[in-house]
């Protein structure tokens, strides 16, 4: 995983070394995490919520602005999904097709870069002001749920099987 920002974003890549990749998910806000899966989560805020940013190895994504993740039945306590609107200001390249069906068990690279403006998360969480110096907190994960072999994996350890942790969240420093 590959972070940099400049003053309009940050930019990021995962390059991924895979087993059992499967992608079936090709809409905006579809549960892309059940297909072979890479995470951001960030909080540029301490006394804010967090971006959950999910994107399947075929660069379908889904982004929701959580402030309290508890879970319940129709996800979590607080939270709201951004719009297709709003989220289309993100740019996903992908190294894989957006359909990778059937399963490929043998090994496979693949790679993911994105793009999020810094005034899509001041939507949410209002000015951040100059970046530089700043420190977030965050996480990157890594997952699966829908194919042979599930897994789940993150760059910050969590406590529990659950990403959405907040108190888990690593420190980003923006140099």
């Amino acid at each position: 995983m590959r972070l940099l920002y400049d003053a309009t974003g940050i930019h990021g890549l995962f390059q991924v070394y895979d087993r059992y990749v499967r992608c079936v998910r090709t809409e905006y806000g579809s549960e892309v995490w059940k297909d072979s899966c890479v995470e951001f989560f960030v909080q540029p805020k301490v006394n804010a919520g967090y971006f959950n940013f999910e994107f399947n190895c075929g660069g379908a994504f889904l982004c929701s602005y959580i402030v309290d993740p508890t879970r319940t039945p129709d996800g979590f306590r607080l939270f709201t999904k951004v719009p297709a609107e709003i989220g289309r200001q993100i740019q996903v390249c992908a190294s894989s097709p957006a359909v990778v069906e059937p399963e490929v068990a043998e090994p496979m690279d693949w790679s993911l870069q994105f793009f999020i403006p810094f005034s899509l998360l001041e939507k949410y969480v209002g000015a951040l002001d100059k970046v530089a110096g700043q420190s977030w907190r965050g996480n990157f994960f890594k997952c699966a749920e829908d194919n042979s072999h599930p897994h789940w994996a993150a760059w910050s350890p969590v406590d529990e099987l659950n990403f959405h942790l907040p108190r888990c969240f690593g420190e980003l420093l923006f140099e």
